[in-house]
């Protein structure tokens, strides 16, 4: 498996320890998801010049210029917290 994106590896860096009860699975080098209780959560993508979020069938778009990985980091703590 070639290594993760450099942006993914650092948002999940980011989420590590600050989600309890979730974790992260790698599902290929620009891929991971959000799951909690075996269900996945969110779906992760890095897509060049953006991050795609997916979310119980939304997708949300991200310019990785403007989102840094500690911005989307601290989004995705907020939203998964309030779950």
């Amino acid at each position: 498996m070639k290594i993760m994106s450099q942006y993914l590896s650092e948002l999940k860096t980011k989420l590590v320890g600050k989600l309890p009860g979730y974790r992260f699975m790698d599902k290929g080098p620009n891929v991971f998801a959000i799951v909690k209780d075996n269900q996945v959560k969110a779906i992760v993508k890095d897509q060049g010049d953006y991050v795609i979020v997916t979310i119980s069938g939304k997708d949300y778009k991200y310019d990785k210029w403007y989102t840094k990985p500690e911005h989307l980091a601290t989004v995705l703590i907020n939203y998964f917290s309030q779950q």
